[in-house]
């Protein structure tokens, strides 16, 4: 979110483009803080301050670290506030604690030379929009000059199923340690590559529905029939055809059908609709 052409809340999905790409034309200001930390409360206008009157020159990403928990591991957060300087790319300065402005300003001032202000201020904090092949890019750079951090690994894997490198995202996942393996977005990737795994060679859409109208219990088609529509974005109808399947026949498949909700459940951000879809599941099993 936007707080000011200068100054916007970050988080691990827009991580890459907001700071690491936007720190390789001018720094980037990473605050790490939480709604109950106090010290973080006189800090926060501090820095905000500073930044302003710099208008551009350097950029502040405020982390809330409650919300986003794999950025402050990956950064090593053990205090909170936490100012980490982040330039072309790399962490190269910090400090813990609240500090006077003036500290900070002077602490701040050799990292800003030769670094204009833009050339013009626009309304909005910059947001950086990445291609598939750029976020690639920039995952393995990251990977590149921190080898030891393997949680930058998830967000190779990431940006290879968004270039429809299914065969390496799929090795990358399998070589995740224990630990990362549980992620949401390891568990996500996975969910994707089942899914998609399970369309090869399967019938479109269009023939799938023919094949439903005439047998109702082809349980098959009525599979890959809502795996079509799950990654076409229409998540609903494919929990229907999943829950159908499991209706019929809850053994079909050695119980594909109930592991493929549970799944889905892991690719759908509507809550109401997977909370929904839990208790019918539940009360089919139970």
């Amino acid at each position: 979110m936007a707080i000011s052409p200068w100054i916007f809340e970050a988080t691990e999905a827009d991580f890459q483009a907001q700071i690491l790409l936007a720190s390789q034309q001018q720094p980037v200001l990473v605050d790490f803080w939480a709604p109950w930390c106090e010290p973080c409360k006189q800090l926060t206008p501090v820095l905000e301050k500073i930044v302003s009157a710099l208008k551009g020159r350097v950029l502040l990403a405020k982390i809330n670290s409650d919300e986003q928990g794999q950025l402050a591991a990956m950064f090593n957060v053990r205090s909170l506030p936490t100012v980490i300087l982040i330039r072309d790319g790399q962490p190269v300065d910090g400090f813990t604690g609240v500090q006077p402005e003036a500290a900070i300003s002077q602490w701040l001032a050799p990292h800003l030379e030769g670094v204009e202000a833009p050339a013009e201020v626009v309304e909005e904090a910059p947001v950086v929009t990445l291609t598939p092949v750029e976020k690639l890019a920039a995952a393995r750079a990251a990977i590149s000059a921190e080898p030891e951090k393997s949680e930058l690994k998830l967000a190779l894997i990431e940006a290879l199923l968004g270039t429809g490198e299914s065969d390496l995202a799929a090795t990358e996942l399998d070589a995740l340690p224990a630990n990362l393996a549980v992620h949401d977005i390891a568990i996500k990737a996975r969910a994707e590559l089942d899914f998609a795994r399970a369309l090869k060679d399967a019938p479109d859409e269009a023939t799938l529905q023919l094949r439903l109208d005439s047998k109702a219990d082809d349980h098959l088609a009525r599979y890959q029939f809502g795996v079509r529509r799950l990654l076409a974005g229409d998540p609903e109808a494919a929990l229907e055809a999943f829950l159908d399947i499991l209706q019929r026949d809850r053994q079909w498949q050695e119980d594909r059908a109930r592991k493929s909700l549970i799944a889905a459940f892991a690719l759908i951000d509507d809550a109401d609709l997977v909370s929904r879809t839990r208790r019918r599941m539940a009360a089919l099993l139970f």
